[in-house]
């Protein structure tokens, strides 16, 4: 169902702190035209816990008006708790996603039952969900017998966007369920690995900049060309990493200053990355292939 390369697209902000809606029509005009197969809307990316519901609203009206069915789209729908992700699923609802993001509650750290009983209750709008597994961020690492009973007990969840570095768990997951949902990468920086591991996808943050890299792997390896595929993530890992050298997406927000897309403004929390780490991009950014960033 979720196949290929679904960038996570940044919130574009004016230097005074308001969305730039012509900014986020370029950004996905070339996301468009770099051939991604859908885009994600409102995930944690577009720092929407920064944005307040008026902003999500505006945001979420304009990107599906001007996106007008080019590709399909994912809309993050997710709070810790059930109510409050039961109302953004309700709003996401009225622009008719191709599919929901929504992330395991986080600092409440649910129990298997509660947790089984959220996703029960984020279902009842019967479109598809992809359950976002981040322990790094959550708390909360689901175990492989809790994620049987949910695949079994709420068979809406279609797949799983997985951001754990444990790679045990990963490889059990892709052995388990991996011909039952769709196992979507979600670190960019092991999207190798998850190739080999038949995941049929990734939901990328730093495809913001990298998403030509993204979309030439993919080409690549389901061309059986995997040396190639490998060797593309190699050109690109630079790139890649210069995406995280501070919080996601300010890194990656300055880059596509540099590249004249957008301004580099976050909201706070989140704040301008440091002097050092600019001219670290810098340099990473003037060395690169540039056929493999976003122009």
């Amino acid at each position: 169902m979720f196949k290929g390369v679904w960038p996570a697209i940044i919130t574009p902000f004016t230097t005074d702190g308001k969305i730039d809606f012509k900014a986020l029509e370029t950004i996905i005009d070339k996301q468009i035209e770099i051939g991604v197969d859908g885009l994600v809307l409102c995930g944690t990316t577009a720092e929407v816990p920064s944005l307040t519901d008026e902003d999500r609203d505006s945001l979420l009206k304009h990107a599906t008006q001007y996106i007008n069915k080019r590709v399909k789209i994912i809309m993050g729908a997710a709070t810790n708790s059930t109510p409050g992700t039961l109302q953004k699923i309700e709003h996401a609802m009225t622009f008719n996603p191709d599919g929901l993001l929504v992330v395991t509650p986080y600092y409440n750290k649910p129990n298997p039952s509660g947790l089984i009983e959220h996703f029960k209750q984020a279902a009842k709008f019967n479109c598809p969900i992809i359950l976002y597994h981040i322990p790094g961020r959550t708390g909360l690492k689901v175990p492989i017998p809790v994620f049987e009973k949910l695949f079994e007990e709420v068979p809406m969840i279609k797949g799983v966007k997985e951001s754990d570095y444990d790679f045990a768990h990963v490889t059990e997951m892709a052995v388990k369920f991996g011909d039952k949902i769709d196992y979507i990468c979600g670190n960019d920086d092991v999207l190798p690995e998850f190739l080999a591991l038949n995941s049929p996808a990734i939901i990328t943050a730093a495809g913001n900049v990298v998403s030509p890299a993204f979309v030439k792997m993919f080409k690549e390896f389901n061309e059986g060309k995997t040396k190639e595929s490998f060797e593309t993530f190699k050109k690109a890992h630079e790139v890649i990493k210069a995406c995280y050298l501070e919080t996601n997406p300010v890194c990656s927000k300055y880059i596509l200053s540099k590249l004249g897309i957008c301004g580099e403004t976050a909201r706070l929390p989140l704040g301008e990355i440091s002097a050092e780490n600019k001219k670290k991009i810098d340099a990473i950014l003037k060395d690169c292939d540039k056929s493999l960033i976003i122009s």
